[in-house]
């Protein structure tokens, strides 16, 4: 990139240019004048002359002599700027006057019984009428070139460079003072400028000197500059030694916590194995006896029938058959809910609509003897895992199952609906419903809103349906009125996530 000129190169050009100009203007506008005088003094001569020859060629005219008008032509050879010179008489030339070296103008530029002339770019063509006692004889024409002009023109050229260029430098060096007076603070302003940027030293100050009104502002308004810009670099200072302070006192808090944290995931873990260790007891430890009081139980009911017991001792028994049976079911309960707690989670693009239809053919194919009407919105679709959305449907296809098994034409719906930017998933029937009243109890383990003679169940499903879409990031919720059926909506979270896969994957 070219170096910008200084500003005190700007101002000499600047006044170089400015003088020049003048001097250039006033110069054309002096030749133009003087051009106009030569030109008419040019003419005038010229005219007096041809009025002369005119009047003293029209004897010769008149008696047909042409040689005396030839001889008085001939008197022009002593003004150096003639051409030529003629007389036309009866639309033919009469007699000629012409230059070693020139020759006469084109006919069509003679033009006889008129008085007047012509200037072209190389000569002037004055025209006299020859005339005595009112009569016309012919026309006379003098032929001048432009040498006068021309002389005058390059003279005057001569001149005017040898007084312009003194001139120019005249007034270049006159207007070196003023010029040093306002270029010299605003180049030691810009000198000042650089060693501030360079070294980062606010505490320098410009001179103020004497020069023009607008540039000590301009000197002033900088040392304003700096003193504020001193003022708030102090400051940032000040700010940066506390805040490397608070820095360092952070850093001190989140170690520590970072220390209390990595005790917690110690104990957390330790929680886990022992957890885990607790699993691996109810899924071993506890089965065995279970599997034993059913078994021995099934073995008197079947071996003894009628000999030991009675028909009150066979009740028992099948009591505690029920009993053992349900304590495997709630055991199972826990251990899926454990088991959703633990699990990864894996979110794909889950076809919703299928695992709906599948998880109500499975209900259909095991209680054949029910039917029941599925309403199951096509094109349903969740940035979900699909494992744990299979189990959430699950359960709530199975209560829903459950709790209209009263009634006579049982109608299950399952669709979708939006709630803002929120997808709502819900599934909605006429069963038994609800009282709103308790409807905090729902998603509490082992929580019941129906006794176990109205309704099977261990309470676990609706528990383990809440934790998988919490951990989804969603939320669920139920509405219901008694008699009525009972409506369960839920969110799955991941809308955002969903969408920033897909423009990444685009």
């Amino acid at each position: 990139m070219a170096r910008s000129l200084s500003i005190g190169s700007r101002l000499r050009l600047l006044s170089v240019l400015t003088s020049g100009t003048a001097l250039l203007a006033a110069s054309v506008a002096l030749l133009f004048f003087q051009l106009q005088e030569v030109r008419t003094e040019m003419l005038r001569r010229l005219e007096t002359v041809a009025d002369i020859i005119a009047f003293n060629s029209a004897a010769a005219v008149d008696f047909n002599d042409a040689d005396a008008a030839t001889t008085m032509l001939a008197a022009l050879k002593t003004r150096p700027g003639v051409v030529s010179a003629g007389i036309v008489a009866r639309g033919n030339i009469f007699a000629t006057y012409v230059r070693a070296g020139a020759k006469l103008p084109e006919a069509a530029a003679l033009r006889p019984n008129s008085a007047g002339y012509r200037f072209t770019d190389q000569d002037l063509l004055v025209y006299r009428p020859v005339t005595s006692k009112g009569r016309e004889f012919g026309t006379l024409f003098v032929q001048s070139d432009l040498r006068e002009i021309d002389q005058t023109f390059r003279r005057f050229t001569l001149i005017t460079g040898v007084v312009a260029i003194p001139a120019l430098l005249i007034a270049i060096l006159i207007s070196l003072y003023p010029q040093r007076r306002i270029s010299k603070p605003i180049l030691n302003l810009a000198a000042l400028a650089a060693v501030v940027s360079e070294k980062g030293d606010y505490s320098i100050r410009a001179p103020i000197e004497r020069s023009a009104a607008e540039i000590e502002q301009l000197v002033a308004t900088f040392n304003q500059m700096l003193a504020e810009i001193q003022q708030q670099n102090a400051r940032l200072e000040e700010a940066h030694a506390t805040l490397e302070q608070r820095v360092a006192e952070r850093t001190r808090d989140l170690e520590l916590r970072s220390d209390q944290l990595e005790a917690q995931g110690s104990e957390l873990d330790a929680a886990n194995k022992e957890l885990e260790a607790f699993s691996y007891s109810v899924s071993h430890d506890l089965r065995a006896p279970l599997r034993a009081i059913d078994g021995f139980s099934k073995a008197l009911l079947e071996d003894y029938p009628g000999k030991t017991l009675d028909e009150r001792g066979m009740h028992y028994l099948e009591r505690v058959r029920v009993g053992t049976k349900r304590m495997a079911s709630l055991i199972d309960d826990l251990l899926n809910l454990s088991r959703v707690t633990r699990s990864s989670l894996q979110r794909r693009e889950t076809d919703v609509t299928a695992i709906a239809e599948a998880a109500a053919a499975e209900l259909a194919r095991r209680h054949p003897e029910r039917q029941v009407h599925y309403q199951i919105e096509g094109g349903l679709h969740a940035f979900a895992d699909s494992h744990l959305l299979t189990i959430v449907l699950e359960n709530l296809l199975g209560n829903a199952w459950k709790f209209s098994a009263n009634v006579p034409d049982a109608r299950i719906e399952i669709g979708q609906q939006k709630n803002g930017n929120d997808s709502v998933f819900y599934v909605r029937d006429n069963g038994a419903g609800f009282d709103m009243a308790y409807a905090d109890k729902l998603f509490g383990a082992f929580q019941r809103l129906h006794t176990e003679s109205e309704f099977e169940g261990t309470g676990i499903g609706l528990a383990t349906v809440q934790r998988i879409i919490h951990r989804h990031g969603g939320r669920i919720w139920a509405e219901a009125e008694q008699g009525k059926g009972a409506t369960f909506s839920f969110t799955l979270g991941g809308e955002r996530e969903r969408t920033s896969d897909s423009s990444s994957r685009r």
